[in-house]
């Protein structure tokens, strides 16, 4: 995190002669929208489980679904995304 720069926003002059700024992007890695991907799909799992009955071995599915998503979010370092 060192290497990052101090400010959050990068000064420019726009057509004008006013100064712009412009905020990076923050779209994260590939590995965390995965993982991410994974927590909703168990998300819906579970969400879907319970509307149909509950249908209760699909809810436990969809929770582990969850967990399986949130232990490669933290093997990922997902929280580094963060800047």
């Amino acid at each position: 995190m060192a290497d990052r720069t101090a400010t959050s926003a990068m000064q420019q002059t726009g057509a004008h002669g006013l100064e712009v700024f412009q905020h990076p992007t923050h779209h994260g890695r590939a590995s965390s929208w995965a993982a991410i991907a994974i927590i909703v799909i168990g998300f819906v799992v579970g969400g879907a489980a319970m509307l149909t009955g509950p249908t209760w071995w699909l809810f436990w599915a969809g929770t582990g679904i969850v967990v399986v998503g949130g232990i490669l979010a933290l093997s990922t370092r997902i929280m580094d995304d963060w800047y």
